[in-house]
């Protein structure tokens, strides 16, 4: 019987090794990058080019390039990874209880950070459960949670704003953060982590408009007739007015790191003011799903308080 000569073979880790060249343009990079010798990141190249019979990378002076042949297997690499992720995740989700689809509501300047990083957090530890996201004003979420819509919603509490009627939802703390104040790089106060509030009484303010219901309108809530300069709907075209040193913007503390280059986050010593809370609301007696969102939303918070 004849003998069948063993072939190299396509491996998921050289399809990523090559990946990360093509990505960062040389061996050294990708090397750094994956936490190989710069001598493993080659012979997992030279696997792969045995594996497909021809070159990948033209080394170069200042890096590599792609061979017809490099392109080619760069166009699948992408598809082919993601695929075994989910495999992965599916395989995984096969032994978690907690599985299904819940539907998560915030008001927009919670939808900036905290929301996305617990949706990262559920899907490595509940990779069965698929999250549909809703950003709406505070009164249009608590709406949809008592009418089944929304299964959990984060909304902001506290001075300033509304007694939201909250009666016969659970209430569930995931932050502490207050409100902060927005400036330009240039400005002034930039180089400051905190001010008082009297060094904020003869600014030019970029306030919201819309629902006085929602915790990101206006300036400062303790200052007495403030100068509002302009009124913009969103938070990118206030936070672009900030960045060109037109005025300074009130800002929930959990946003703060969605802010462009070219702005600062401040705190503000204001004896008074009593401050603010991140909540999320429930229905009461939440399944188990409902329970895996709000402890995701927890730990999001701790790593936004995290320095």
């Amino acid at each position: 019987m004849a003998t069948v000569e063993p072939v190299d073979e396509v491996t998921l880790e050289g399809l990523r090794v090559c990946r990360e060249i093509a990505l960062l343009g040389s061996f050294s990079a990708a090397a750094r990058s994956l936490g190989y010798s710069q001598p493993a990141i080659s012979r997992q190249v030279a696997a792969m080019e045995s594996a497909v019979g021809q070159q990948l990378f033209i080394r170069e002076v200042r890096g590599v390039n792609l061979t017809a042949a490099g392109s080619v297997l760069l166009e699948h690499a992408p598809r082919i990874l993601g695929n075994v992720a989910d495999l992965q995740r599916n395989l995984e989700s096969l032994g978690d209880s907690v599985t299904g689809r819940v539907s998560v509501g915030a008001f927009p300047a919670a939808m900036a950070v905290l929301v996305p990083l617990a949706v990262a957090h559920l899907g490595g530890e509940h990779p069965g459960l698929r999250v549909a996201l809703t950003e709406a004003a505070t009164p249009a979420l608590l709406r949809d949670l008592r009418t089944a819509r929304l299964d959990v919603v984060v909304i902001g509490v506290g001075a300033g704003l509304p007694d939201y009627d909250l009666d016969g939802l659970r209430s569930h703390r995931v932050y502490a953060g207050d409100l902060c104040v927005a400036v330009s790089r240039h400005h002034r106060l930039a180089a400051s982590a905190e001010v008082d509030v009297r060094e904020l009484l003869d600014e030019s303010w970029i306030a919201g408009t819309g629902s006085t219901a929602e915790p990101q309108f206006g300036a400062w809530p303790t200052l007495p007739d403030p100068v509002i300069r302009y009124r913009l709907r969103g938070w990118p075209a206030r936070l672009g007015m900030v960045a060109a040193g037109l005025g300074i913007c009130l800002l929930p503390e959990l946003a703060a790191r969605s802010v462009p280059a070219g702005v600062a986050v401040l705190r503000v010593r204001d004896a008074g003011w009593s401050g603010r809370a991140t909540l999320a609301l429930t229905r009461e007696d939440p399944a188990p799903s409902l329970t895996a969102v709000v402890a995701a939303l927890r730990a999001a918070a701790g790593d936004i308080a995290a320095p």
